[in-house]
């Protein structure tokens, strides 16, 4: 694990070489989800090793107020905008003029944000676990927030606020960053803005994903997009799919 200075905040990461004899000569920077890590939403899924395996370099982070990296109490130290720029800090650090980008959720929306702001950046943008809730959604409900405020799991009812709080507590996460996050990381796209992403997309999302809105609606926004239905997945086990991990290797591939 190494980390960095991203305009002052620390922020962790991973550096994997491809282990394949034909490398692709290309990197895939990996933007996990809320309430998750790099080695949580990429290693423990096995798609660091599905990447590397198939001959790409991946770099991965822990999002601030996540992992290891620094953990931050304000919302507006989560804005999309500025957890984008820890991206592309880091791959400044990591002398990296262009990459694909591939996020997850929360990650996602990072991503989406990155491809705006910096599309020269990216090769490739790899939207899994969001859909048209990019645009017409804000993400998790605030009340996740609420829920990592909580005095204890025994309290909660709601099956959402339990499920996010027992994940965090799982994960050991910082419960008040998370709460923190939730608040300041809630920027949509205008279907304007989304139309103006120009660099290859791919959109995954479950079937039985509740959380994230349509995949084939939001391609359809995006010039040239592709969708993928990750079939009888919902938002958390998604993620690791196989078939998923397929799609997103033969995208890469045709690149």
């Amino acid at each position: 694990m190494q980390s960095f200075s991203s305009d002052g905040v620390k922020i962790a990461f991973i550096d994997m070489a491809p282990t394949s004899d034909e490398p692709k000569h290309r990197t895939v920077v990996l933007v996990h989800g809320f309430a998750s890590s790099h080695i949580i939403n990429w290693v423990n899924t096995q798609w660091t090793k599905a990447l590397t395996h198939a001959g790409y370099r991946v770099v991965a982070l822990d999002d601030r107020g996540h992992g290891q990296s620094e953990k931050l109490y304000d919302p507006a130290a989560y804005f999309s905008q500025i957890m984008a720029e820890d991206v592309r800090r880091l791959m400044d650090h990591l002398d990296i003029p262009r990459a694909a980008v591939m996020g997850y959720s929360m990650g996602a929306r990072i991503s989406a944000h990155l491809a705006l702001a910096h599309p020269r950046r990216l090769e490739a943008l790899l939207l899994g676990g969001l859909g048209i809730h990019l645009v017409e959604g804000v993400g998790l409900p605030l009340g996740i927030a609420d829920a990592m405020e909580a005095p204890s799991l025994d309290g909660l009812t709601d099956p959402m606020q339990r499920m996010f709080r027992a994940f965090a507590e799982q994960t050991r996460s910082d419960l008040k960053a998370l709460a923190a996050c939730i608040r300041g990381s809630r920027q949509t796209l205008t279907a304007e803005q989304v139309g103006q992403i120009s660099m290859p997309t791919l959109i995954s999302v479950g079937t039985k994903d509740d959380v994230s809105g349509s995949g084939p609606e939001l391609a359809k926004l995006i010039p040239g997009a592709e969708a993928f239905d990750i079939i009888g997945r919902d938002h958390n086990l998604a993620v690791g799919d196989k078939s998923h991990k397929q799609a997103v290797l033969d995208f890469l591939a045709r690149l």
